[in-house]
């Protein structure tokens, strides 16, 4: 069986990790499917996708410099409909961020009792000496 890059091959899943699984092939070979190239989704948990005993077909995607295969399963998958991604929020409108600080100096005060130093205007004695 020859094994060169962009083949498309069978194989055992012989172990499964959390970077990656790997693959032996008929002839005794092995190779590894990093997780990302499991497929085209964020993989949290690998063991979501593959199973140790399980045979699976992969693309070689070729050897490293050790001579190791890299290979593939996404590649085999159809690529999905690109999802479109919530724009940025840019800056708020001035009379919101004005809302937002108000609300947020008004919450303050009543959480420490309205003497927060958030400006209030209870007028504070001077400090001076006690009358007995």
């Amino acid at each position: 069986m020859q094994l060169d890059s962009g083949a498309v091959v069978e194989g055992r899943v012989t172990r499964v990790t959390d970077f990656g699984a790997f693959i032996q092939f008929e002839n005794g070979e092995t190779g590894l499917v990093h997780i990302s190239q499991i497929a085209h989704s964020f993989v949290r948990n690998i063991h979501d996708h593959v199973r140790e005993g399980e045979n699976v077909e992969v693309k070689v995607l070729g050897r490293d410099e050790r001579g190791r295969l890299d290979l593939s399963i996404k590649e085999l998958l159809e690529e999905p409909e690109e999802v479109p991604r919530p724009r940025a929020i840019g800056r708020q409108s001035p009379q919101f961020e004005a809302k937002l600080r108000s609300f947020m100096r008004d919450a303050k005060e009543r959480t420490h009792g309205g003497g927060g130093g958030g400006g209030g205007s209870a007028a504070k004695k001077p400090a001076g000496k006690r009358k007995r």
